[in-house]
């Protein structure tokens, strides 16, 4: 395609895009609605002349400079290169990063259900995940694959691993693989089937590998992390609360640090599960209407008492939890101010569905009315995020963070003990105390006695 049909095609758009007829939501029958006016004659002067300037410059990069570049390299630069200008959250997704993307989203994939990272050159399973054909095989945290489908993984790069074991659902993948607790080497086919990854995880795990979602069995305090929104929260989150409402559960622990946020709907969703009543969230945006979510009484767990963790690294639709629970008070929230993500992206499909665009449309604000987006150079003095609870506000250190990540890691691994030769006795561990949960469970503990305190008294 020449770049004068280039240049034809664009201003076609852009022609067509003035005369193009309302969309069916502006043509509804409603007296807020208006058409929108036509574009000024100087307008689209200007409009023609920047388009002419783009389409020049790219002329002049095809025909003149040094060496020949692909013409989509150009125009997918330009597309990235527009985007700068807006938001950090706004982004092109080019077609060989959308099945990525689309499967952070969904949390669910065609593969055999590993986690792996490179480690010495060697690929490294970090842990399976729980059910799934790869566990189901036997394979463990800590075991070493050599082989995919018969070529050595020495040197491999991550990318490359993950793509030859992702697959079409059904078929097979054969690996050799390495155990860590008796270092023999097995050769195994494991068929590929539809992975979807839990992101709501327990405390620990049992020695079935199950979760273990009771932080104190004794006192019944429970605890849940999300570690993102994806398409399936909400479902796995109230199967969970079900199970430990019939275990007698007295108060509840919502670990939403480290969480980046996720699906708005799901968002929603959760604090639907936990508010009866009431605002939950509102968005608004330049061309999008004000839609406001209110919360459903019906199937909601709203007697057990609560704590939200958040901290630096909470964001998105977890600061919307976050802040409806707090803004109703249904929980306290511990630990340290959120992000500040207050933002929408809407997904737009480019190229019929081969690639798409991430742009922001709308941004939402708390129950309360107040603000959780943080503006480009926002004071700390200024409303943003989500801050804890007066009283309950636990700062930690970066050193804190990582061994906060590790401990948790740790906690998400399946494998089995690899046997050590005795050894010299060596140097206690400091173990690991996670300040912010054991404020929480504090609270909770005392929360509850006050609760059965009541009810005796209550019952004289």
């Amino acid at each position: 395609m020449s770049l004068a049909t280039v240049r034809g095609l664009l201003l076609c758009c852009f022609i067509s895009g003035l005369l193009a007829p309302l969309s069916a939501q502006e043509t509804k029958s409603d007296a807020k609605t208006e058409a929108k006016p036509a574009a000024k004659p100087e307008k689209e002067a200007l409009d023609y002349e920047l388009i002419k300037l783009f389409t020049d410059s790219l002329d002049q990069v095809e025909r003149n400079y040094v060496k020949e570049i692909d013409r989509r390299e150009l125009l997918e630069a330009a597309i990235k290169g527009m985007l700068t200008k807006l938001d950090p959250y706004s982004q092109y997704i080019p077609p060989n990063e959308l099945e990525k993307f689309r499967s952070s989203v969904e949390n669910e994939f065609g593969g055999i259900g590993i986690t792996v990272s490179v480690e010495s050159g060697e690929l490294t399973v970090i842990s399976p995940i729980f059910r799934t054909p790869a566990y189901n095989a036997g394979i463990r945290g800590g075991d070493i694959i050599l082989e995919i489908e018969g070529q050595s993984t020495k040197g491999i790069t991550l990318d490359d691993a993950v793509k030859r074991m992702k697959g079409k659902i059904g078929t097979a993948v054969k690996v050799k693989v390495q155990h860590i607790a008796d270092n023999k080497v097995a050769e195994l086919e494991v068929k590929r089937d539809l992975i979807r990854v839990d992101s709501v995880l327990g405390d620990h795990r049992k020695d079935d590998f199950n979760w273990d979602y009771m932080l104190d069995g004794d006192k019944k305090i429970a605890y849940i992390r999300i570690t993102n929104f994806g398409r399936h929260t909400a479902d796995e989150l109230r199967s969970v609360l079900s199970e430990l409402t019939a275990a007698d559960m007295k108060g509840l622990i919502l670990d939403l640090r480290f969480n980046p946020g996720g699906l708005l709907s799901t968002g929603i969703d959760v604090c639907d599960l936990f508010v009866e009543e009431g605002k939950i969230v509102s968005t608004a945006g330049r061309n999008a209407p004000e839609r406001l979510w209110k919360a459903k009484k019906e199937g909601t767990f709203s007697e057990v008492p609560m704590v939200v963790l958040v901290n630096h690294y909470s964001a998105s639709a977890s600061e919307i939890v976050a802040a409806c629970l707090q803004d109703h008070d249904r929980a306290i929230v511990i630990g340290e101010r959120s992000w500040g993500k207050g933002s929408v992206q809407n997904i737009v499909e480019l190229e019929q569905g081969k690639s798409a665009l991430k742009l922001t449309t709308a941004g939402y604000l708390r129950p309360s009315g107040k603000n959780i987006h943080r503006q480009e150079g926002a004071k700390e003095s200024e409303e943003w995020g989500v801050s804890p609870n007066e009283g309950f506000e636990v700062k930690t250190s970066k050193d804190d963070d990582s061994r906060w990540l590790e401990d948790r890691r740790q906690r998400d691994v399946i494998k089995v003990a690899k046997p050590r030769p005795p050894m010299a006795q060596e140097p206690p561990v400091e173990p690991y105390v996670d300040q912010p949960l054991q404020k929480a469970k504090e609270y909770l503990v005392d929360k509850a006695a006050k609760v059965l305190a009541a009810k005796q008294a209550a019952a004289k």
